[in-house]
């Protein structure tokens, strides 16, 4: 059922046949089992393929308490890549892909024809087998690295799969139990009750016994904040994922194709030559000393064969392994993990880069980064600005005032103490350290957790030393210490949870001989039932007047439109005694406290990797799911926009763009800068635009339905927190989720391409001057000048080693100044080819 998310709750369940107080009878589970395939059930298309079908994209859940839904396949809708996440590459086909290259067949023809020969001139023992197997060690050699090298990538991608729900809570024959997820089928009746819960499929809402339900699916669609579900059936037209609000949603390289091509060259040469020394030799057949004309033929044969061997240069296909191998070793050292040698090259004639916005230009972690309080209703200036520090769920920032100054003591401020306790108590949402990882980690609402973190940087009152005291806890302690401290200070006595209608939250607390409400929640909805404000400078408690809160409302509109802020209000209100329960009522009256504005900030590091993109010639295309306005905010800071004014031409939204005329689409790819509200489809039909217009593209990638793009992108970049099958799909995969670490890619990439170019050039000239050698005897009539043996030795060891040391070269430190090269550029020109054959040929 592709349209689950058009029909009511009771369509669904017709269509399923299923009693919502019963779910599924085994009868049942078996036909749906066998009619639509069980949630680990695969179909497996070709690569070219729009039709992919699983169901798991580990979306997580934010609410405390129960809500059911039934899951129902989707058919289509959730594509994937070709295989399972968790399906290793078999070592046979491993071994095998080492060996499908050109100049590899080349060896390995090379090698039989030796041995037929040395059969047919009657050798036996060591020396019939001598040179055949010099040659076959020597790939087994080239073999072994690859294998050893892509096994150790697919290692390290396995401590990486950590992001699928393992298990569902399933109601079947009127009874609940615990089922792996891989188990479900469609019309399941699946219930989600804990805070953090990852979602176990793809599944259509049908209750809801909660207030409301959040749900964090930045993985699909890319939204910075967590996207309120409900019951209702969606009346849009070709609705997207952003759209659809009662699903929960689960979760041939350039140097390649250059090589094979120098390789084809290399072998009409070799081909060429070889026939020439044949023929040119006839008259010879006959000499006595080979013992008649059969004989000479094949005598003269192996000459070809000895001439072959100097001209294909051995060590190659090895030194190019080795080189792309610590390429690897050094991609690691930088956080990139690469599943398949060549793509590390590939990188080096990128042209465009399309990356994700949040999580990899951005932290992916909700912060304060403003706040806003009512200073004095009598003394200038009415209201006072503060600015946060900081970029992560790390307890770690500063605050400033609006001049650049730093407070010491920011606890000692009346407004910024009780935002504080607001929010360490009006918030259920946990910050917590995560010691395998060495970071701070959330559990629930984004926005509730950058309110922990920001009580954190409040620091507590009525100590000189809290600032460099907290410093001394460890990092478990600090997570939450202050908000713990209030949490002991004050005792909850009821909650009333966030509504729609209200947009606001409430919590009613207790301590010692005093009950105080406090509430957080959409501006407009605190300001308006506030008719008090407490002051910063003296703590006083004074009325609203109708001047301060258009000053408030103004700052607000600030705020949220010209900083693209997610904004929220901070009030209380003092209740009597005795007091057990909260109704809506009781939010009104409230003393507003101050106005706090939060983004996902970009990383610290993104600019200045921006700006190398640029100067490298590499363009950048900011694909995200969020909306416009705040993803143009995002790359005006990061420098996507830079010297712009107007974003038009360069910023459009998915659906923008598929209403424009196909010639209008092709000139608005090329100016392009910003993709939003985009979602997995849109990607792929990027990826292939793009290409359509000869560039290299690099995409990123981290949800299940982002797997065709990465495998469609001529470099697939999966995200180390995002879904196994994202990562199964590409090239590449960025253990911290980092932009710059791609850009740092690049680099690397195109310092191997030069290292390559450099030892290929190399090892041709001196191959070059040995085929010069051996063809001149052989015109001349003189005996054989160097066996084929001997050619091995010179060939591994007197000029593979030096060439191998030339992969060892560090990157120019003007890598990145020069505009990528272009894809069908050769890597021994017709040119430069011959400059070797007079240059290796005067040498030798």
């Amino acid at each position: 059922m592709e349209d689950a998310y058009a029909r009511s709750v009771s369509e669904v369940l017709d269509f399923f046949e299923v009693d919502p107080a019963k779910g599924l009878s085994e009868d049942q589970v078996a036909r749906h089992a066998r009619v639509y395939g069980k949630n680990g059930t695969f179909s497996v298309p070709n690569k070219d393929s729009d039709i992919f079908s699983t169901k798991s994209n580990g979306e997580t859940c934010e609410d405390h308490n129960h809500w059911v839904y039934v899951f129902f396949w989707c058919g289509h809708a959730t594509p994937i890549a070709k295989w399972l996440g968790t399906c290793r590459t078999p070592f046979w086909k491993l071994v095998l892909k080492q060996f499908d290259d050109l100049l590899v067949k080349i060896l390995i023809a090379a090698a039989v024809v030796s041995f037929i020969l040395a059969l047919i001139n009657g050798e036996t023992g060591l020396t019939a087998f001598l040179e055949p197997s010099v040659i076959l060690m020597i790939l087994a050699a080239n073999a072994a690295v690859g294998v050893i090298t892509e096994t150790n990538a697919e290692k390290a991608l396995e401590e990486l799969r950590a992001y699928q729900a393992d298990i569902a809570t399933v109601l079947r024959n009127g009874c609940f139990s615990i089922l792996p997820a891989t188990e479900l089928v469609p019309g399941d009746i699946v219930e989600v009750s804990v805070v953090g819960c990852k979602i176990p499929a793809d599944m259509r809402m049908i209750e809801m016994l909660s207030n409301q339900l959040r749900v964090d699916q930045a993985i699909l669609t890319g939204e910075s904040c967590s996207v309120e579900k409900e019951l209702e059936s969606t009346k849009a037209t070709n609705a997207v994922y952003q759209d659809k609000t009662n699903i929960l949603f689960s979760e041939v390289t350039p140097l390649k194709k250059k090589l094979d091509e120098f390789g084809t060259f290399l072998a009409k040469v070799i081909a060429g030559i070889c026939v020439l020394v044949w023929i040119v030799n006839i008259g010879h057949f006959r000499d006595p000393v080979h013992g008649g004309f059969l004989r000479g033929a094949i005598h003269y044969f192996k000459i070809a064969v000895a001439l072959a061997v100097a001209a294909i240069p051995e060590g190659l296909p090895a030194v190019v392994t080795t080189c792309l191998a610590l390429g690897t070793k050094r991609m690691a050292r930088l956080n990139a993990i690469v599943r398949s040698l060549p793509s590390v090259e590939t990188l080096g004639c990128t042209t465009v880069i399309c990356s994700d916005k949040t999580g990899t230009l951005t932290t992916n972690m909700m912060s304060v980064s403003k706040v806003c309080v009512v200073h004095s209703v009598e003394r200038g200036p009415v209201v006072s600005e503060y600015s946060v520090s900081g970029t992560t769920y790390a307890p770690e920032g500063i605050i400033f005032d609006s001049t650049g100054m730093q407070l010491e003591f920011p606890a000692q401020l009346p407004c910024l103490l009780h935002i504080a306790m607001c929010s360490a108590l009006c918030n259920e949402s946990v910050l917590q350290y995560n010691p395998d990882k060495g970071n701070y980690e959330k559990i629930g609402e984004s926005t509730e957790v950058a309110l922990r973190v920001l009580t954190e940087k409040v620091g507590l009152p009525g100590f000189d030393s809290m600032p460099s005291a907290l410093n001394m806890l460890s990092s478990h302690e600090r997570a939450s210490y202050c908000n713990h401290y209030w949490e002991n200070q004050f005792k909850k006595i009821s909650v009333l949870d966030f509504s729609r209608d209200r947009k606001m939250m409430s919590v009613l607390c207790s301590q010692k001989q005093r009950q105080i409400i406090f509430s957080k929640g959409a501006p407009e909805s605190i300001i308006s039932r506030s008719t008090h404000i407490l002051c910063n400078d003296d703590a006083q408690t004074v009325p609203l007047t109708a001047d301060i809160r258009a000053e408030l409302v103004s700052r607000f509109h600030s705020f949220a439109g010209k900083e693209t802020l997610r904004c929220l209000a901070l009030a209380l209100k003092w209740m009597p005694m005795g007091q057990q329960t909260l109704s809506f009522a009781d939010e009104k009256d409230l003393t507003f406290i101050g106005l706090v504005g939060m983004l996902d900030p970009p990383r610290e590091e993104v600019r200045n990797a921006m700006l190398s993109c640029m100067t490298a010639g590499i363009r950048v295309i900011v694909v995200t799911g969020d909306n416009k306005s705040t993803a143009e905010s995002i790359c005006q800071k990061i420098g996507a926009f830079d010297h712009l004014v107007d974003f038009s031409g360069r910023s459009f939204t998915a659906t923008e763009f598929e209403e424009l005329p196909a010639l209008q689409q092709a000139l608005a790819l090329q100016r392009m800068a910003l993709f939003t509200r985009v979602e997995p489809s849109h990607k792929r039909m990027l990826v292939e635009a793009l290409q359509h217009q000869n560039e290299v593209v690099a995409m990123t990638g981290d949800g299940v339905n982002d797997a065709p793009a990465l495998k469609k992108a001529d470099i697939g970049i999966a995200m180390g927190s995002g879904t196994a099958v994202a990562k199964s799909a590409a090239d590449m995969v960025l253990a911290d989720d980092n932009f710059a670490t791609i850009v740092a890619a690049v680099a690397e990439g195109r310092a191997i391409y030069n290292n390559t170019k450099q030892f290929i050039r190399y090892m041709i000239s001196s191959n070059i001057g040995e085929v010069v050698c051996i063809f001149v005897a052989a015109v001349l009539g003189i005996p054989d000048t160097l066996a084929p043996v001997q050619l091995l030795w010179v060939n591994l060891v007197t000029d593979g080693l030096p060439a191998t040391a030339i992969g060892f070269n560090k990157q120019d430190s003007d890598v990145m100044k020069a505009k990528p090269r272009k894809v069908n550029e050769a890597v021994v020109t017709g040119w430069l080819f011959f400059r070797y054959l007079v240059i290796g040929g005067s040498n030798k």
